[in-house]
């Protein structure tokens, strides 16, 4: 484990549970739900974890591209589908850890992906701040994607907020089927609560307002046009993930242009960022 602590923020990272949070704090409150002792956070409505090289699901694991269909493991036997990618079931490298500051590092062979991974972790007065790479090591371009997955903690009266012009309607495995207009949400619980669902043209920032603080997240680089929300009933969490495409994309053609997988060129990078503010 490793502990991270600045201008009131503190945060647990668990390098060789996928390079999970297991904690985030800011004066003592908890802003990702902690994760408990020893608990598999890949299991729990906890902490936060990367996704890549894809984010969400793939539908029976299938990635098509240059002309085939490679076939990815189905990690979510119930509904059929790969989830989340495959950085956040294996061991990081710490390759720097400092009092308030961290960068971890992975090296992934799984074809077709030959990638290396980089987070780069910093609190400090201005809040959190994470940085997502993945660089192709392929001899060919390869279509990735990525995403970080927090569970914020939901005190009754939290309040969501976020620009967005797309909402994608979904079926009983949160896949998506329609594309429908949407500004996005502003309200409490009763407009977000049961959601798991992809918004498109998101602008990139969004603010929970709890009854003890306020938070804005604000992203750049991959993460700045789609979101993944996540909030189900009655769990006390909501899960407001920036990724880099919608669910499914190599299999949506007809929604794609909302959100395609990002074919990354030999020694290219796919970067995505983001900032996390608090004030009371």
């Amino acid at each position: 484990m490793i502990e991270l602590a600045a201008a009131g923020w503190t945060a647990r990272l668990l390098p060789e549970q996928g390079a999970a949070f297991a904690a985030l704090s800011w004066h003592g409150m908890a802003l990702l739900a902690p994760l408990p002792l020893g608990a598999n956070p890949n299991a729990s409505f906890a902490g936060a974890f990367v996704m890549a090289p894809w984010a969400n699901r793939l539908d029976a694991g299938r990635l098509p591209f240059g002309g085939n269909i490679h076939q990815l493991r189905v990690n979510r036997a119930e509904d059929n589908t790969a989830i989340h990618g495959l950085v956040r079931e294996l061991p990081w490298q710490v390759a720097a850890a400092g009092d308030a500051a961290a960068t971890l590092v992975l090296c992934l062979s799984s074809p077709p992906f030959q990638l290396a991974a980089r987070l780069d972790l910093a609190l400090g007065a201005g809040g959190l701040r994470l940085d997502l790479s993945l660089r192709n090591l392929a001899a060919e371009p390869v279509p990735m994607g990525l995403g970080w997955h927090p569970f914020f903690t939901r005190p009754v009266g939290t309040r969501l907020a976020f620009a967005a012009t797309t909402l994608l309607a979904r079926d009983a495995r949160a896949l998506p089927l329609a594309a429908q207009p949407t500004t996005g949400i502003d309200g409490d619980e009763a407009s977000y609560e049961g959601l798991d669902t992809h918004f498109a043209g998101w602008d990139g920032t969004l603010r929970i307002t709890r009854p003890d603080c306020t938070l804005v997240l604000r992203a750049e680089g991959a993460w700045a046009q789609n979101l993944q929300v996540f909030a189900p009933a009655g769990s006390g969490v909501l899960c407001a993930e920036p990724v880099s495409h919608v669910p499914d994309a190599p299999n949506r053609p007809g929604l794609a242009a909302l959100g395609p997988l990002t074919m990354v060129a030999p020694d290219a990078l796919l970067r995505g960022s983001l900032s996390l503010t608090a004030t009371r």
